[in-house]
Order: C-alpha cells, then sequence, then structure tokens
C-alpha cells in the first residue's frame, strides 16, 4: 500500500505516552510537517510552539483538570476515565496559535493532521487535543499563554500530544455511510 495512505489508515489517537522525550531529530521533522501545511492563499496563518517542558506541562494540565472538574463535571469525569489529564502525560504538545485570519482555524487543523501524520511515520503516537485550551483560559491563562511564549495577535487555534505510545488500539472503523458519490 501508498506509505501515506497506509499512515492515514493506521494511525490512531494515543492517550497513554511513555515519558520518555522525544529526539531533536523527531522534533525537527514534526516541525517541518507542520511548516508544510498548505493554507488558504498560503497566509500560513500558524505560530508553531513546542513545549517539552515536563514541569509546565504538568502545572498546565493539573490546572486545567481542575477547571474542567468545576465548569464541566461531565467532562471531568469522562478524562478522569481516560487518565486523568489532558496531555495524556505526552513529553511534548506541539500548540499551534493562528491569528484571526479568515481561514486560520481551518488551517490549524491542517497542521495538526500533518503533525500527526508525520508522529505516525516515525513511530510516535499522537492525539489531536482542543482541550488543550483549556488551562490558556482559566484563572492561570494569562501566565501560561505567557510561558509558552504566544505571540501577540495570535490565540490557541489546536495542539497536538507527541510521544512514544505506551498503548496502543486499532483506528477508527470506517463508516462508508458517511459518504454520497454523486455521478
Amino acid at each position: 500500500m501508498n506509505p501515506v495512505l497506509n499512515a492515514i489508515a493506521e494511525r490512531n489517537s494515543c492517550r497513554n505516552f511513555s515519558p520518555t522525550p522525544l529526539s531533536e531529530n523527531d522534533i525537527n521533522a514534526l516541525v517541518n510537517a507542520a511548516l508544510a501545511a498548505p493554507s488558504a492563499m498560503n497566509l500560513q496563518p500558524w505560530h508553531i510552539i513546542v513545549v517539552t517542558n515536563k514541569p509546565l506541562l504538568e502545572e498546565m494540565d493539573n490546572h486545567a483538570m481542575e477547571t474542567l472538574k468545576a465548569q464541566n463535571p461531565e467532562g471531568y469525569t469522562r478524562m478522569m476515565d481516560r487518565g486523568g489529564t489532558i496531555f495524556y502525560n505526552a513529553p511534548c504538545v506541539i500548540f499551534i496559535a493562528k491569528n484571526d485570519s479568515k481561514f486560520a482555524t481551518l488551517d490549524a487543523g491542517i497542521v495538526s493532521q500533518n503533525i500527526t501524520l508525520a508522529a505516525h511515520s516515525l513511530g510516535l503516537g499522537s492525539v489531536i487535543c482542543a482541550m488543550a485550551n483549556i488551562p490558556l483560559t482559566g484563572t492561570k491563562g494569562a501566565r501560561f499563554l505567557n510561558e509558552i511564549k504566544m505571540p501577540e495577535g495570535y490565540e490557541f487555534g489546536m495542539a497536538v500530544c507527541v510521544g512514544a505510545p505506551i498503548t496502543g488500539k486499532a483506528p477508527h472503523e470506517l463508516d462508508p455511510a458517511k459518504v454520497t458519490y454523486i455521478s
């Protein structure tokens, strides 16, 4: 099978990472994959922020869980059932900041997909993490935005947790009912 189609078919969302740090080569490959993403009118409305500072990620994670518990008990329970963290102990979280241009949200999604496919091709696990926004908007949000060096004029777009998977799972089943063909 074509290696790209194979990566798309095999990739899954990892929610159980080893604490082993990523190599510099792996981080560079992920960043290059992110930067290679297409964007509307090639505006590239993103800024990539790679966070490997484990104490910072743990503090952000703990604050997110506290915030979730107070604001969304159902979401909190779901996250507790998945290990009690939003970052799943990933040694690397790649934040995709976006500006306010018209297609920036879509473009941030494309960047996140490039990162996940690149991670899979490197033998790493990944999960796209929209909940990474929680600590950035909570009571410590301004401090966390400063600590991750969110550029002026940008806001959270998406994040991807990356690391060596401890456990794996099968990719989700394809649902052909989600497709309509017009000839």
